[in-house]
């Protein structure tokens, strides 16, 4: 770790977190190991205060001359002092027992302490209560707590330890995350100042699907998107220049002959109206191409609202019925047996509909069929159209959707190329799938979606 990266790992919301947490952790454990403390701690202090009544009593019990016999042969056996016992007048004057002098205490019968000085010279802390016999004594019972002292040292000892281990443990985590966050986030901000530069190649995911990885695959989705829309912008330029110069150059050339030549007045109206024609269709070519875009941009969602295809399909088919007629065309509908749900706008699917059964009919050969079919069942629904005309080459199955693009098979026939493209876009708008496949002969095109419940 360099120490530019040292001083930007503080700044890292990992770091952050992981410090949040060793703070939060930290009191957790102090509030733990300090209520076990003072447990342990009141425990022991009872325990040894328990044992202090016990003798008290024990000794009161004893007439004088049995409990100075005891008191002193107690002193000889407790070599180390452990218990002292000790007997004084009614005045404090020592009669027998280990610790020769009264110490200063505030009250009978209550457990208290002070630093006794043995006769080796160490002090040891000592527990004791004073207790008022009933021929006027005093008794002096007392343990020595040294121990428990001890205890208590190697308990704070072990807190202090455990706590500065705990805070290492905790930082050097905090560093280790906000390192690997701050390296992970160098990778992204490189991938972003490249994306600005023109790579749109994409945001690096690690795959364990944690929160920058879900964020970087909606980046990558959106980037997939403008790079397609960038290509789709591309290629309409591309096919405006290529598909609008023909029909453009006919125009000007038909009104410059109209200009040179003189012309009676039936030629003269000719002209023009093949000049109107030409300009009517271009009109027509860019009112598709808005048409397009102001599908694209999902302004209309709003409007959007749960609908049968099996209804659409047959307005549609209504609608084609007598054009396919004319050339002998075959036009069946096959509706699913059940409802087939979703949520659109019931208009755009409908235009979209228009332009598949007029794309077919158009290709198909005279006195062919086109079939169109409603597709339902648990999870999907849509709509297939298939004809028997020439079908579309695989190569160019995707480049069909495009705007302005035109297969060379149908390069003579009458259209701008912007049929697919329309369908492609309301089914963009509506989550749904457009695929170009071989009917053998001829071609079928599916457009699928999501069914909403209503249609389980």
């Amino acid at each position: 770790m360099s120490s530019v990266h040292l001083s930007e790992i503080p700044r890292t919301i990992s770091f952050r977190t992981a410090l949040l947490f060793l703070g939060l952790f930290g009191c957790s454990f102090l509030a733990l190991f300090g209520y076990v403390y003072w447990q342990t701690a009141f425990y022991l202090k009872t325990e040894a205060d328990t044992a202090l009544y016990r003798q008290v009593e024990n000794r009161s019990a004893q007439p004088p001359e049995l409990q100075l016999q005891e008191i002193r042969k107690h002193a000889l056996q407790d070599v180390e002092a452990r218990l002292p016992h000790s007997l004084f007048d009614a005045d404090g004057k020592f009669i027998a027992g280990v610790i020769k002098q009264l110490p200063p205490f505030s009250a009978y019968d209550k457990p208290q302490e002070f630093r006794w000085l043995k006769s080796n010279g160490h002090h040891r802390p000592v527990r004791f209560i004073v207790h008022k016999l009933a021929d006027g004594k005093t008794l002096l019972v007392a343990q020595d707590v040294h121990d428990i002292r001890e205890f208590d040292e190697l308990l704070i000892n072990a807190l202090i330890s455990g706590g500065l281990l705990l805070l290492l443990v905790g930082l050097l985590g905090a560093v280790v995350l906000g390192y690997s966050a701050h390296r992970r986030l160098d990778k992204v901000s490189r991938s972003i100042k490249g994306i600005i530069e023109g790579d749109l190649k994409g945001l690096p995911v690690k795959g364990n699907n944690d929160d920058i990885d879900r964020l970087a695959s909606v980046v990558n989705g959106m980037l997939d998107e403008l790079e397609r829309l960038m290509s789709e912008v591309k290629g309409v330029c591309d096919d405006i220049a290529h598909d609008l110069r023909t029909p453009l150059t006919r125009l000007i050339a038909g009104l410059e002959r109209t200009q040179r030549r003189g012309l009676d007045e039936a030629q003269y109206a000719a002209s023009i109206d093949a000049a109107l024609t030409e300009a009517k269709a271009l009109l027509l070519t860019f009112k598709a191409l808005l048409r397009i875009s102001e599908i694209e941009n999902s302004a209309r969602r709003s409007h959007f609202a749960p609908l049968d295809l099996n209804l659409i399909s047959a307005d549609a088919a209504e609608l084609y019925e007598p054009l396919a007629e004319e050339r002998g065309i075959s036009l069946t509908i096959e509706n699913s047996q059940a409802p087939a749900i979703m949520a659109g706008d019931a208009q755009l699917l409908f235009d979209a509909l228009c332009n598949l059964l007029d794309n077919a009919i158009k290709f198909s050969p005279d006195y062919s069929q086109v079939r169109l079919s409603v597709i339902a069942d648990h999870e999907t629904v849509g709509i297939r159209v298939t004809d028997n005309g020439p079908g579309i080459p695989p190569a160019e199955r995707e480049a069909v959707l495009r705007r302005l693009y035109r297969a060379e098979s149908s390069r003579h026939t009458p259209g701008n190329g912007l049929g697919l493209s329309m369908v492609s876009a309301v089914a963009r708008l509506h989550d749904m799938r457009v695929t170009v496949n071989d009917a053998a002969p001829g071609c079928r095109i599916d457009l699928l979606g999501k069914a909403t419940p209503a249609s389980h």
